[in-house]
């Protein structure tokens, strides 16, 4: 899909920062700004930028050079007591907002793993019918912490995304380097790594990004470590520089 030339560089990687916490995450103080942190993220070249419909609408004028992930689903918040996303927007929204592709959850071995592929089923082929591409964020068990992100579950839901018509997939980083191999080999989409919560030393997560990486992994979608930082734009271009120009985490300094 043309787009995705859009999303990934020459190099077929992707440095993507995700701001779709705002969804149902507490992300205050460390998102009041939210205008100047999109432009450090920006200004640290980022390649790409996963988030909400609503910031995509209100921020476009500044995310004009990066692509934009607009993620559809969601639906609940961390004062309820759901976690199966729900789909909330169609892809006409996203195309209305500028979007370069569309993400969705889906959660295999979650109570609520049926829903989740519907709407990823749902949300690939209403896509697909815009030449839009997809990224399916795919966590085994969801955020439920009943399954474990093992290397063995991973393979499997980076699989099954394949196999629903993600374009891209999303999920953890698991494992050795030579474990993490596995997942990269079963799914014949992109695969990039998520960050998780945020960390006190980045060094530990820019080393998994170069692991990642050093076996197919084709980038990153990061979040919480990139804003949640004091220099979002010196994090983004250490992520840069370990995705793109083959930098050593021991090397990298904020």
């Amino acid at each position: 899909m043309k787009r995705l030339n859009h999303i990934f560089k020459q190099d077929k990687k992707t440095v993507i920062v995700a701001m779709d916490h705002g969804m149902g995450l507490p992300v205050n103080p460390a998102l009041d700004d939210t205008e100047n942190i999109l432009k450090a993220i920006v200004r640290g070249g980022a390649d790409a930028l996963l988030t909400t419909y609503g910031i995509a609408k209100r921020y476009g004028d500044i995310l004009q050079d990066v692509a934009l992930i607009v993620r559809l689903d969601g639906g609940n918040s961390c004062l309820g007591p759901g976690c199966e996303p729900e789909l909330l927007f169609k892809v006409e929204d996203a195309i209305k907002v500028g979007a370069d592709a569309v993400a969705c959850m889906g959660f295999p071995g979650s109570a609520g793993e049926e829903k989740s592929l519907k709407n990823l089923a749902k949300i690939t082929t209403a896509a697909h019918e815009w030449g839009f591409p997809v990224m399916a964020e795919m966590l085994p068990g969801g955020f439920s912490g009943k399954v474990p992100w093992s290397v063995d579950n991973l393979v499997l839901s980076a699989r099954t995304g394949c196999e629903y018509g993600a374009d891209i997939i999303k999920t953890s980083y698991a494992g050795t380097a030579e474990e993490y191999a596995r997942i990269i080999k079963a799914s014949y989409a992109p695969v990039v790594i998520l960050g998780g919560a945020k960390s006190k030393d980045l060094s530990g997560l820019f080393a998994c990004v170069e692991e990642a990486c050093s076996v197919g992994a084709a980038g990153v979608a990061i979040g919480r470590n990139v804003w949640n930082h004091e220099s979002p734009e010196k994090v983004v271009k250490a992520l840069v520089d370990l995705v793109h120009h083959g930098a050593k985490a021991s090397e990298i300094r904020l």
